[in-house]
C-alpha cells in the first residue's frame, strides 16, 4: 500500500455528512482513506482560509464545444442549432482534439473533476484521458434509421478506444426526440452502456414534433417526423424511457411528463445559464426534485454560454429557482452545492465512485480559497464556497488523488501549458469563423423562416 497524503483546511465539507471545521482528508493509493479533523488525522498539506469539498460534477458538457461562444448570440433555438451545425463541420478531429482539450483544461480549473460529455464526434474522450478528468463521453448519433445510428457509433467507437479506461468510459446520445426516432433510442439501448439524450429544451422543438411547425420547419428533411406528441410522450409509449437515460434540460415539461420520467428513474441535467441566454426559459426544478428524481447541474457547452465556470452555474442555479417561485428558501447554497456533487454523480450513475467525500471512494476533490474574499470570517461555508467561489479561487483539483490541476504552479504536478492549449484552441477557432460571405446570415434566415 502507498503512503497517506493528507490535506487539510478551515473548513472539509463532504456532502454527504456535516462539515468539518478545522477539517482534514487522508488519501491512500487514489482512495479516500479518511475524513475528520485535522486534530486526529494531521494537517498535513494546510490550505488556510479555504474548504476542501467533493469535486463537481458537470453532468452534461459540449468540451468539443469550448471556442464557440457568441457563436449565433441572440437566435432563437433552431437557427442557433442550424448555425452550429455548419460551423463544427468546417474542421476536423484534430482541431477538436484541441478544444476539447483546452474545455477539459477549464473544467478542472473550475473544480470539476467528472464530466457528462455529449461528444460529436468522440473528441473529449483524448482530452479527458490527456488532462486526467473523469468523463462518461457520450457518443452522438442522429437520424431515423438505427441501423445507420449504430455505425455512427461504431465508428466514434474504434477511433476513441485507445483513450477509455476506467476513469474515462464510453455511452451513446441519440441526440433528440426531434433528431432521433424511437427506433433510433431503441437501439442505442441495446448497446446497455449508459445513455445522455436532450429532452424537451425548447419551444421550437414542441412546435415542430407538436404541430409541424415554427423555425425547425426548413429542415425537416433531417428530422422526425411530427406527430403531435412531445418526444417524452413518445417515448414513453414506446417503453424507451429507462433509467439508464440522462436527460439535459427538461426545461417544458408538463406534470404528466415530471411523472414519467420519474416512474422510467430518467436521470435529469439542470443547465440553468444555457436555457436562460438562449431564451428557452427556465426549468422546473422544484417540481423536478420534489417528484423524487435524480437531477445534476450542467454547464451546457460553451456553444450556448460564455464559460465552463462551474461556480457561475451553481449561482444561477439558486437565481433561477427563487425566481421562477418567488421564495428566496426555494434553493440554498448547500442545495445547490449537493446537485453539483453526488446528485450529478447519481445521475451518471457514479456515485460509488466520486461526488462526496466518503472513506473508499476515489479521492476526487477540490481545494476552493476564500482568502481575502468578503466570505471571511466563515459563517455559512457552503454559501461561501457557492457564492464565492471561481475558478480563480480553485487551488487545487484532485482526481483520483491525482493533482490535475493546481492555481499557484502551472508547470509542477497537476500543471497544463495554458499558452500551448489556447493557442491550438484559437486556431480552430479561426477555422470555424472561415466562410463564404453570407453564410450564416443565409442559415439565421432560413430556419427563422
Amino acid at each position: 500500500m502507498g503512503a497517506v497524503r493528507v490535506l487539510s483546511a478551515d473548513w472539509v465539507l463532504p456532502v454527504e455528512g456535516e462539515p468539518i471545521e478545522d477539517g482534514a482528508v487522508a488519501i491512500r493509493d487514489g482512495r479516500i482513506e479518511a475524513i475528520g479533523r485535522s486534530s486526529e488525522l494531521g494537517r498535513g498539506e494546510h490550505h488556510a482560509g479555504a474548504a476542501i469539498i467533493p469535486g463537481f460534477v458537470n453532468a452534461h458538457t459540449h468540451l468539443e464545444y469550448a471556442v464557440y461562444a457568441g457563436f449565433g448570440d441572440g437566435l432563437s433555438f433552431a437557427p442557433w442549432l442550424a448555425m452550429h451545425m455548419e460551423r463544427k463541420s468546417r474542421i476536423g478531429r484534430e482541431e477538436m482534439e484541441a478544444i476539447a482539450r483546452l474545455g477539459a483544461a477549464e473544467c478542472l480549473a473550475s473544480g470539476v473533476t467528472t464530466v457528462g460529455d455529449a461528444s460529436f464526434v468522440g473528441a473529449s474522450a483524448h482530452a479527458c484521458a490527456d488532462l486526467g478528468l473523469r468523463a462518461i463521453v457520450y457518443l452522438e448519433v442522429f437520424g431515423r434509421d438505427p441501423g445507420q445510428a449504430l455505425a455512427q457509433y461504431r465508428e466514434k467507437l474504434e477511433y476513441i478506444r485507445p483513450a477509455l479506461s476506467e476513469r474515462v468510459r464510453v455511452g451513446v446520445s441519440p441526440h433528440a426526440p426531434y433528431s432521433c426516432t424511437t427506433e433510433v433510442y431503441q437501439a442505442c439501448l441495446s448497446l446497455d452502456v449508459p445513455m445522455m439524450t436532450h429532452f424537451n429544451e425548447s419551444a421550437d422543438e414542441l412546435d415542430w414534433l407538436l404541430r409541424g411547425e415554427g423555425p425547425m420547419k426548413p429542415v425537416s428533411h433531417i428530422l422526425v417526423d411530427p406527430d403531435g406528441r412531445t418526444g417524452i410522450r413518445r417515448l414513453a409509449d414506446g417503453g424507451v424511457l429507462d433509467q439508464r437515460i440522462v436527460a439535459a434540460h427538461c426545461v417544458k415539461v408538463d406534470g404528466e411528463e415530471i411523472e414519467l420520467l420519474a416512474h422510467s428513474d430518467v436521470a435529469v441535467v439542470h443547465c440553468p445559464r444555457s436555457n436562460a441566454l438562449l431564451g428557452c426559459g427556465v426549468a422546473p426544478l422544484a417540481e423536478l426534485r420534489a417528484a423524487g428524481l435524480r437531477v445534476g447541474v450542467g454547464t451546457d457547452g460553451v456553444s450556448s454560454v460564455p464559460s465552463h465556470d462551474y461556480f457561475e452555474e451553481l449561482r444561477a442555479v439558486i437565481a433561477g429557482a427563487r425566481a421562477r417561485t418567488e421564495r428566496a428558501d426555494a434553493m440554498s447554497p448547500a442545495d445547490a452545492l449537493e446537485l453539483a456533487t453526488i446528485g450529478g454523480a447519481r445521475a451518471l450513475g457514479l456515485d460509488g465512485e466520486t461526488g462526496s467525500l466518503v472513506p473508499g471512494k476515489q479521492a476526487d476533490l477540490t481545494v476552493v480559497s476564500l482568502s481575502g474574499s468578503s466570505y471571511l470570517p466563515w459563517e455559512d461555508p457552503a454559501a461561501a464556497v457557492v457564492y464565492g467561489g471561481g475558478p480563480g479561487r480553485v487551488d487545487a483539483t484532485l482526481v483520483g488523488g491525482q493533482c490535475r490541476y493546481r492555481q499557484q504552479s502551472r508547470h509542477e504536478e497537476g500543471g497544463f501549458e495554458w499558452h500551448e492549449l489556447i493557442g491550438a484552441a484559437s486556431r480552430a477557432r479561426s477555422r470555424l469563423l472561415q466562410r463564404e460571405a453570407g453564410t450564416d446570415a443565409a442559415i439565421a434566415i432560413t430556419a427563422a423562416q
